[in-house]
C-alpha cells in the first residue's frame, strides 16, 4: 500500500516538517463485496425454487387414470444416465433463472437432457428452429423443432439482468459503506523529520519507510521495532473509536436490500430467504401462490403439449406436477383437519393417506366415502323439525 502525499505534505517533503500516515484500505483494495452477497442472495432464490419443485411429485394418467409408467420413472426417478430427477430439476431451475429460457431436448434412447447453450431462431407461424444444441461438451449436430423439445421461459423481461442493473446502482452504495467503516477502524499517527533527503539512497530508504516499514509497524499482532533516522519521530492516535455498532448496521441494511429486491423479483417472500421465521406459514403459502404455483404451470402445461398432445389429453392422458408434497405436514397437528375432511365425506382414507406420504391401504372400506350422522340435506333437518313439531302439538291436545 503506496503513501499518497497531498499537497501540504509535498511542501514539507521540500522544507521538512512532518506527514499525517493513515493506514486503512486503498478504493482498489477495498473487495467487491457486493457481488458476493449479490451471488448469495441470487443462488439462495433458485436453491429455495429448485428444492421446492424437486418436492412435487409428477403424477402421470393414462386415460384417466393413474399410472406409475416410463414416463412417472423418468420424471420423478431418472430422468438420464447422468442425473436423478432432483439433480435434473436443480439443472433446469438454475438455467431458466439465469438465462431467463431452458431447453430440455430428447436423446435417441429417450433420455432427457438440459442445454446448456443454444441457438433459437423464431419464426410467427412455423416453428421454431433451435441449432448449436449443447450438453456439457457434446454438441448435437442436428437441429431441433419447437414441436421436437420442451422449451421453457420465465419471463417476458430478464429477471436475472434487471436485478444486475439494480445492483450497478447499489454497488456505490455498498462500497461507500464499508470504506468508510474499514476506514473509521484505521490507525492513525504523524511522522515528523527535520528534512528531506537529497541523497538518492537516503532518499530511498526514506521511501522505504514511508511505504513499507510505518504500515508494517502499524498492522503488526506482535512485538516489532520501527527503526527512525536522526530528526525523524512517530506520533500514534491509536485506532479512532468514531465507528459504532450503527455503522455495521447501517452495511447490514443494505445487505438486507439486495436479498429483499432478489427475492421480491422472484416472488419469493424475502423472509424465507432470510431465513426469519416469525409468521413462516404465510410466507410459505405466498411463496406457493405467487412464484410456485405460476412456475409449476409453465412445465406442467409445455410436458403436456409436446410429449402427450392434444387427442391423448381430451382422452385424459396427462401429466400433473402436485405441489401438496412441497409443505412438511405434521401428522398430530394436522389430526383434527383429517378427521374433518374424512367424517365430512370429501375424502376417503386413502385419500388422506396419500396426501401425507403414506402408501395407500389394499382395504375396499379404506376408499369408501364416509359421513357422519351430524351431515344432512337442508330439506331433510326441516322435514324433521316439523315433523318434531307436529308431534308435539298432537301430544299437547
Amino acid at each position: 500500500m503506496a503513501i499518497n502525499l497531498n499537497f501540504k505534505n509535498w511542501l514539507r517533503k521540500l522544507f521538512g516538517g512532518d506527514v499525517v500516515y493513515n493506514v486503512s484500505l486503498d478504493d482498489e483494495a477495498i473487495p467487491v463485496i457486493e457481488t458476493y452477497y449479490r451471488d448469495l442472495a441470487f443462488w439462495s432464490c433458485v436453491t429455495l425454487i429448485a428444492n421446492a419443485i424437486s418436492k412435487c411429485e409428477f403424477r402421470t394418467y393414462l386415460r384417466g387414470e393413474e399410472a406409475e409408467k416410463d414416463e412417472y420413472y423418468l420424471w420423478n426417478i431418472q430422468p438420464n444416465r447422468n442425473q436423478n430427477s432432483t439433480q435434473f430439476i436443480h439443472r433446469l431451475i438454475a438455467q431458466l433463472c439465469s438465462h431467463n429460457e431452458a431447453l430440455v431436448v430428447a436423446s435417441d434412447d429417450g433420455q432427457l437432457l438440459v442445454a446448456d447453450s443454444f441457438t433459437r431462431e423464431e419464426y410467427a407461424v412455423y416453428d421454431d428452429i433451435f441449432s448449436q444444441v449443447t450438453v456439457k461438451d457434446y454438441t448435437f449436430s442436428r437441429t431441433f423443432t419447437q414441436s421436437e423439445v420442451l422449451y421453457f421461459r420465465l419471463a417476458d423481461k430478464n429477471i436475472k439482468d434487471l436485478v444486475d442493473k439494480m445492483y450497478t446502482c447499489h454497488a456505490n452504495l455498498m462500497q461507500t459503506a464499508i470504506k468508510g467503516y474499514r476506514n473509521a477502524r484505521g490507525t492513525k499517527g504523524i511522522f515528523k523529520y527535520e528534512s528531506y533527503p537529497v541523497n538518492p539512497k537516503e532518499e530511498e530508504a526514506f521511501k522505504s519507510l514511508l511505504n513499507s516499514k510505518l504500515k508494517q509497524f502499524f498492522q503488526a499482532d506482535s512485538d516489532i521495532v520501527l527503526p527512525l533516522g536522526k530528526g525523524q519521530d512517530l506520533l500514534e492516535f491509536g485506532k479512532e473509536k468514531t465507528y459504532s455498532s450503527e455503522n455495521t448496521r447501517d452495511i447490514r441494511a443494505l445487505i438486507d436490500d439486495i436479498f429483499d429486491f432478489t427475492a421480491k423479483a422472484f416472488g419469493i417472500p424475502p423472509m424465507l430467504i432470510k431465513g426469519e421465521v416469525q409468521d413462516v406459514t404465510t410466507a410459505i403459502n405466498q411463496f406457493l401462490t405467487f412464484c410456485i404455483d405460476p412456475l409449476v404451470d409453465t412445465l406442467q402445461e409445455e410436458i403436456i403439449r409436446k410429449r402427450i398432445g392434444r387427442e391423448e389429453f381430451l382422452r385424459g392422458t396427462k401429466l400433473v406436477i402436485d405441489t401438496r408434497t412441497i409443505k412438511h405436514i405434521d401428522l398430530f397437528e394436522a389430526a383434527p383437519q383429517i378427521d374433518k375432511l374424512v367424517s365430512s365425506g370429501c375424502f376417503c382414507v386413502n385419500d388422506i393417506r396419500t396426501a401425507l406420504g403414506y402408501e395407500p391401504i389394499n382395504e375396499n372400506w379404506a376408499n369408501e366415502h364416509f359421513i357422519t350422522k351430524n351431515y344432512a340435506p337442508v330439506e331433510e333437518v326441516l322435514n324433521q323439525i316439523s315433523n318434531e313439531q307436529e308431534g308435539d302439538n298432537a301430544n299437547e291436545d
